[in-house]
């Protein structure tokens, strides 16, 4: 073999390793890209849900205005706030507002048997274990991207080509943000 036909294997190997190295990258961007959609479509579920719950509390419990306003601002905060570390704090804020509004539940026991009541709160637990689900997918993709960011050789790749880091969507770091939404009466 020449030198030549030596210098043209390796030059193809290496262009062959950038390609699959680019492609490899491009496929967990767009893998995370998804899992957020599915994050978001799980989301807007609970925000459509909660005009209805709050409608259906405030027939039993009309003088806990405080609460409603709480849960309304908090769903407005929670739709409207970007990127992933505001979505994950405002979450965060509506699931403590959620609560409140079922501890109010607790007092009233003709709210409890209410058909609609309990079927709110059926979707609503279906809806939150959904976000979960959909949340360590979304974060599997996100670990696996950030390794082959940060892991040799494909690094070299990723920094050519300006790939970024994205944020996992993880819950604040306390008990009361770590507790699933009480939902059973």
């Amino acid at each position: 073999m020449s030198i030549t036909t030596i210098i043209l294997i390796i030059l193809a190997v290496i262009v062959l390793w950038v390609a699959a190295s680019f492609n490899g990258l491009v496929r967990l961007v767009n893998r995370a890209k998804e899992a957020w959609s599915d994050i978001e479509v799980q989301l807007k579920r609970r925000y459509d849900l909660i005009p209805n719950l709050i409608n259906t509390v405030k027939g039993y419990a009309t003088h806990e205005s405080t609460a409603f306003e709480k849960v309304t601002a908090a769903r407005s905060a929670a739709m409207g706030a970007t990127g992933t570390a505001d979505k994950a704090k405002a979450e965060n804020m509506l699931e403590g507002t959620l609560k409140s509004l079922f501890a109010i539940s607790e007092a009233y026991p003709e709210l409890k048997a209410n058909v609609n009541f309990m079927e709110l709160q059926r979707e609503l637990s279906d809806t939150e274990n959904k976000i979960q689900a959909a949340r360590r997918f979304y974060n599997g993709n996100v670990r696996d991207l950030n390794i082959a960011i940060e892991s040799f050789p494909s690094n070299i790749i990723a920094g050519t080509f300006k790939f970024k880091h994205m944020d996992l969507f993880d819950l604040e770091d306390n008990n009361a943000a770590q507790q699933p939404v009480e939902v059973k009466f």
